[in-house]
Order: structure tokens, then C-alpha cells, then sequence
């Protein structure tokens, strides 16, 4: 068995493939890397497929009907023979000397027979065209190198997640968990990120700058006019991400990981909230207002403390007024955060 497969989605992915392609590669036959062409229209399956020859033993090819990025996560993990499950975007990349010590970290757990569900790394905001990056770490939620469980989590920074950047799983916890991204729909990272969490009894934080995200494309989704226009898409992820986890026998399970989950739909119930009030039709509020009683028809539990108990509750103000508060507030924290 291999240790890692790499999954990597592209369409029209040709500009930049080879740079991601190329430092999967230098795991050798330690990985296995599922290149899935997305009904790409460009040289993205000329490229994957010469992959594929000059590489047989590490690189396969899937060639499919355009479905979007989570049907080309479905596809790979449908076929991944790897220990661990990792989706790499194609105009993102791993740092080679950075994989290595996965690597080696992995065979030390196989040879001393440890079982890891979750491997945790750190990512980078990597701003490519103008050199800057910013690091992204949880070495104030987990102890580094520790193999534990989520009763031993920390306290998250407003600004921290688990995203799909930064997670390794067990590709078994994967399967168990059932997880299957929609079709033609942004944001599944979010589900990907957050309902296999449950299923994880042990995790490990490895204190390694693995991961670049590339920024810098104005079609990127999570720039503010983008995630506007894909609204719909957005506010389908979180209603998905809300009901993917009875919170209420988590809650008596893992407390602080049913904690760590409702912080999460709290702020893409915000993210939603604000983006609607900020197109500011007539059909926004009632998708707003729809959007929350769908919440409160599933959970009524979870509807109240995201309502009264969380910062989502303060994107549900009522009235003209309350919704130039939300407005307010959100333009100050987008100062001072520096987000979008």
C-alpha cells in the first residue's frame, strides 16, 4: 500500500499543472497521484496523460464529463489505494523537503504500529506573483508531533480552521464517513473538512509548512463579487455542513469537537448572511430568511445558540437597521482582518 494518494481536480488546468504535478512526484513510489481531468477544453489531458506514460507506476489518469471540483475529489478517493487521501489543487503545490518528513513520520507510526485517522500540517497563503506569504500553524491548539484525541484540543484564533489545505486522512475514515462533495457546486471544501471529523479518534499536528495556496487569480472564489455571484452554491455547502453531524450526541461523545463544528457553521451562516444582505434584493432576504429557518426546522438546539450565542447571530438582526449594523461591523472586521 502506498502511503499517500494525491488526488488532483483540474480543468483547463494547463498554465500551471506541472508546477503542482512536479512536486507531488517527489514523494516517488512512496505516493500514488490520480491526475482528474474535469471535461476539460485545453491541453489539461495531453498533459496528464504524458504524465501518466512517462510516470506508469505512480501517476494514473481519470478523464470525465465536467462536474466540478467535487466530483473530481469523488473520483480520485473512488479510487485511491493510498493509507492517507490528499487533495492538492492543481495551481497549488507541496513543499518537497517539507513531504519528505511526512514521509518519514508515516513509516515511523507503520513500524511502531500507531494508528494516526487525521495528520494536520500547516499551510501557506502564498501570494505568488508578488512574494509574500503567510503562514498558517495550530501550534496553539495541538501539541506538536503528539499523537492525541479531540479531548486534548486548544483554543482556536478567530482566524484558525481545519481546511482541506491542511488535513491529511486516513483514507478509510474517509470511506467510513461517507462523504460524497456535490456535483457543479464551490465550497466543498467545507464539507470535506468538517464532516469526516467525527469518524477521527486520533489525530497528530505536525509542525510543517507543507502546503501553498496560491493567491492571486481575480476568479478565485473567495474573492467578495465572486462569492456574490455564487451565492446559491455557497448557501447550499452550508446547510450540507449543518446537518452532517447529529451535534447532539457528538456533543455528549466530543464536546470540544462539537464546539470546534458549531463555531464552523456559525461562521458560514455569517458569511451567507452578509453576502445576501450585501446584494440586498428583495429575493436575498427571503433567501436569508430561509436559510435560517432551515436550520431551525432541522435543529432547533443549534438554531438558538448560533442565533443568541455565536457571531452568525449578529448577521440575523432585524429589520433595515439591523441589517446596516451587520454591514458595519463586517466592512470594520474586513479592515482590520484584511480579508477579501
Amino acid at each position: 500500500m502506498r502511503e499517500i494518494t494525491f488526488t488532483v481536480p483540474c480543468y483547463n488546468s494547463e498554465d500551471y499543472m506541472e508546477r503542482c504535478i512536479d512536486t507531488l512526484l517527489t514523494a516517488d513510489e512512496q505516493a500514488e497521484i490520480i491526475i482528474v481531468d474535469d471535461g476539460s477544453t485545453d491541453r489539461t489531458a495531453e498533459i496528464a496523460d504524458n504524465y501518466a506514460r512517462n510516470y506508469p507506476e505512480i501517476v494514473r489518469v481519470i478523464h470525465q464529463e465536467n462536474g466540478g471540483h467535487g466530483a473530481g475529489v469523488n473520483a480520485g478517493l473512488a479510487q485511491a489505494t493510498g493509507k492517507y487521501f490528499k487533495v492538492v489543487d492543481s495551481d497549488d503545490w507541496l513543499d518537497p523537503k517539507e513531504l519528505k518528513k511526512l514521509l518519514k513520520k508515516i513509516k515511523q507510526w507503520e513500524e511502531h504500529d500507531v494508528t494516526v485517522d487525521l495528520v494536520i500540517c500547516n499551510y501557506l497563503y502564498d501570494h505568488y506573483y508578488e512574494n509574500k506569504v503567510k503562514r498558517m500553524g495550530y501550534r496553539n491548539v495541538f501539541k506538536e508531533n503528539q499523537v492525541c484525541g479531540w479531548a486534548d484540543l486548544k483554543q482556536f484564533r478567530p482566524s484558525q480552521y481545519l481546511v482541506m489545505h491542511s488535513l491529511f486522512y486516513r483514507t478509510e475514515v474517509l470511506r467510513q464517513s461517507g462523504v460524497k462533495l456535490p456535483r457543479h457546486t464551490f465550497y466543498v471544501d467545507n464539507i470535506f473538512a468538517n464532516q469526516p471529523l467525527p469518524y477521527v479518534e486520533s489525530l497528530c499536528y505536525l509542525n510543517l509548512d507543507l502546503y501553498h495556496y496560491f493567491l492571486g487569480r481575480e476568479d478565485q472564489s473567495v474573492n467578495e463579487k465572486v462569492l456574490m455571484k455564487r451565492i446559491d452554491q455557497q448557501i447550499r455547502v452550508t446547510k450540507m455542513v449543518s446537518v452532517c453531524t447529529d451535534l447532539e450526541e457528538l456533543q455528549r461523545k466530543n464536546p470540544k469537537l462539537a464546539a470546534y463544528l458549531v463555531r464552523n457553521i456559525s461562521i458560514m451562516m455569517a458569511i451567507s448572511s452578509i453576502h445576501l444582505l450585501l446584494i440586498g434584493t428583495p429575493e436575498a432576504w427571503e433567501k436569508r430568511e430561509m436559510l435560517w429557518n432551515f436550520v431551525k426546522n432541522h435543529d432547533r438546539r443549534l438554531y438558538h445558540v448560533l442565533k443568541r450565542k455565536t457571531v452568525s447571530g449578529l448577521t440575523y438582526l432585524p429589520g433595515r437597521v439591523g441589517a446596516a449594523l451587520t454591514l458595519t461591523g463586517y466592512r470594520a472586521a474586513q479592515k482590520f482582518y484584511h480579508f477579501n
